[in-house]
């Protein structure tokens, strides 16, 4: 099994990928697994440019292939001087908890919504170090959701925007679909899990 260190400390973004790499022969470890910790600061111009300062960061210290991931967030009608972009946990300079943050969405929901629903995107960047140091990045989108006022009962550690995010097509919160609503949103990532693959 090949070992590739994720660059994060977010439990939710390890599990994301985590089962469908196993299955091609890959073991993502994290950094509180090799009891690491990353001072980045994060100031690409996007997703791509802060993948890529995390992933170095970890190379450099560590020699081992590495992914590094950062996100993006767009909000439909919301001005810009509101817009998260690059800054998705921090506002107005205040890095925000997960509790803060749906209350903050909440509120941008609330504002800027229509009929309590906000559309919103998210443009992700990935960077893959492979063992020799090479660097290769890919980027993708999701817009099949929007946020709402209330949120679900259920929060995902890291992720807690899932908790006010709904696929468009079923109505569903992202904290609450089974295997069979992701197969009827077409929610699929293995573009992104055939990138890791060919490229750590």
């Amino acid at each position: 099994m090949k070992k590739v260190l994720f660059a994060t400390s977010n439990i939710s973004k390890i599990n994301r990928f985590q089962n469908k790499l196993k299955e091609k022969g890959i073991e993502l470890v994290s950094l509180k697994d090799l009891n690491l910790s990353l001072e980045v600061e994060e100031n690409g111009e996007n997703a791509v440019e802060n993948a890529i300062l995390k992933a170095r960061e970890a190379y450099k210290i560590t020699k081992m292939p590495v992914i590094a991931m950062d996100d993006n967030l767009y909000l439909e009608n919301v001005p810009n001087d509101n817009q998260p972009g690059l800054f998705v946990r921090r506002v107005n300079g205040k890095v925000l908890t997960d509790a803060q943050m749906i209350e903050h969405y909440t509120n941008l929901v609330k504002q800027f919504g229509r009929d309590g629903h906000l559309n919103s995107k998210w443009v992700y960047g990935l960077c893959c170090i492979d063992k020799e140091g090479n660097i290769n990045t890919y980027s993708w989108e999701k817009d099949d959701f929007y946020m709402v006022e209330k949120p679900s009962l259920k929060i995902n550690p890291g992720y807690p925007l899932n908790s006010i995010s709904k696929y468009k097509k079923i109505d569903k919160y992202f904290t609450d679909v089974t295997e069979d609503d992701l197969l009827k949103v077409e929610v699929n990532e293995d573009d992104v899990i055939d990138f890791i693959c060919h490229h750590v």
